[in-house]
């Protein structure tokens, strides 16, 4: 009884993580499509790619675990995620706002795979904890990056804004 309720609470968590990728997916096409300069666009492009990979794994392990996506989870990460987008194209300061909206966003995302890759390993799926390390791996990667950039963001905001200094 107590091995089902913990192999619950895991796919749960799976689920969860699986929603906020399919999220941050959304996020990153808004932040893309608000993007001008080249060497930010690129870099949220290449997390991107890694996020893709991040959602195709917690999908596999979703399957292995005998649960599929939920749609539920999927249309409130999806809605929050339009909505946001909607946001980021009627907003100024796109730059700044980008850049601290997605390092927010990168440290949830840490959080949770700390706590799933815990949960995975009490409950004994070294499958699940390995896919959380490796995921948590690239979103610590990228909030260092967004981290390195914050000069090379005002830069932008204040460009944007016409804003000499």
């Amino acid at each position: 009884m107590a091995d089902d309720k913990l192999n619950e609470k895991l796919a749960d968590y799976v689920e969860d993580a699986h929603a906020m990728e399919q999220n941050d997916l959304k996020m990153l096409d808004s932040m893309i499509s608000t993007t001008d300069d080249p060497q930010v666009r690129e870099m949220i492009e290449n997390h991107k790619r890694e996020t893709e990979e991040h959602e195709r794994r917690l999908r596999e392990r979703l399957d292995a675990l005998g649960r599929g996506t939920s749609v539920r989870k999927q249309a409130q990460a999806v809605g929050a995620a339009l909505l946001k987008g909607v946001g980021d194209k009627a907003r100024g300061d796109k730059a700044g706002k980008n850049a601290r909206d997605g390092y927010m966003a990168e440290h949830l995302e840490i959080a949770a795979y700390q706590l799933l890759e815990r949960l995975a390993e009490k409950a004994g799926d070294t499958q699940t904890a390995e896919v959380a390390r490796q995921n948590r791996s690239d979103e610590e990667e990228m909030a260092r990056r967004i981290d390195q950039s914050w000069d090379r963001t005002l830069e932008l905001t204040l460009e944007e804004n016409g804003i000499r200094v």
